[in-house]
């Protein structure tokens, strides 16, 4: 197994894999083979070890074999579902559609079959390594927060950003989100929106439509602020 390109310096950052299979040749070549690729590796020639290794060190995936002597990849799997979200792939030489089923039922992230590309490994672990982060930041974002397209608002601190660079508000403007953030999806009426502002109703639609020009791309046919025709408008968000 030769590694799919030059050597990636391993750092205490880089992301750390247990690799559980009871062959010591494929546990060798797959060390070695994510190492050279930037990963941390700790091995695993059973469940039993597996488990030790677990209580020692904190990894952000495991790769593990299905069949192996005493209790198997599934059972394993299983267990580690119960208290554990840690991304799991599996590895088989049974290519059995039932047996790629019942690992996926028992919560694996992906299902590799052997023999197998080495480049396929490491495309699928980078993918659900990546898979698990953005669910991740997701769970921990401040609930404050909301996202449409490339923009990022702060509800209580009424402050956009697309990327790095933060978007200049109106104080209006900053108010017609914080009301539409704050009901993301839902259709809000024109009234609630008009608060106390005197003018009323007759002047949502032109404060929108500002806003509009700042957060679409095409202003005329709105993706994120959007009209409800005869009620009121929604922010639709990712």
């Amino acid at each position: 197994m030769n590694a799919a390109r030059p050597r990636v310096a391993t750092t205490a950052t880089s992301p750390h894999i247990l690799v559980v299979d009871d062959d010591r040749r494929l546990r060798d070549l797959l060390s070695r083979f994510l190492i050279e690729n930037g990963f941390r590796v700790t091995v695993a020639k059973d469940t039993i070890e597996a488990r030790e290794r677990l209580g020692l060190f904190i990894v952000d995936g495991v790769v593990l074999d299905v069949m192996m002597p005493g209790e198997n990849g599934f059972e394993f799997a299983r267990v580690l579902r119960q208290d554990s979200d840690i991304p799991i792939m599996m590895l088989t030489a049974r290519i059995n559609a039932d047996d790629r089923i019942k690992g996926l039922e028992l919560g694996a992230d992906d299902y590799l079959p052997k023999p197998f590309e080495p480049r396929e490994l490491l495309l699928r672990l980078n993918n659900m390594l990546r898979r698990t982060a953005v669910a991740t930041a997701k769970a921990i974002e401040p609930s404050d927060t909301v996202r449409f397209g490339g923009y990022v608002f702060k509800i209580e601190r009424a402050e956009l950003k697309q990327g790095d660079e933060v978007i200049r508000l109106t104080d209006r403007e900053r108010e017609l989100l914080q009301i539409l953030a704050r009901k993301a999806g839902e259709a809000v009426p024109r009234e609630e929106i008009a608060g106390d502002d005197e003018l009323g109703e007759r002047t949502v639609d032109v404060q929108i439509n500002r806003l509009r020009r700042k957060i679409e791309v095409d202003p005329s046919n709105p993706l994120h602020l959007q009209t409800v025709r005869g009620f009121g408008y929604r922010l639709l968000v990712d």
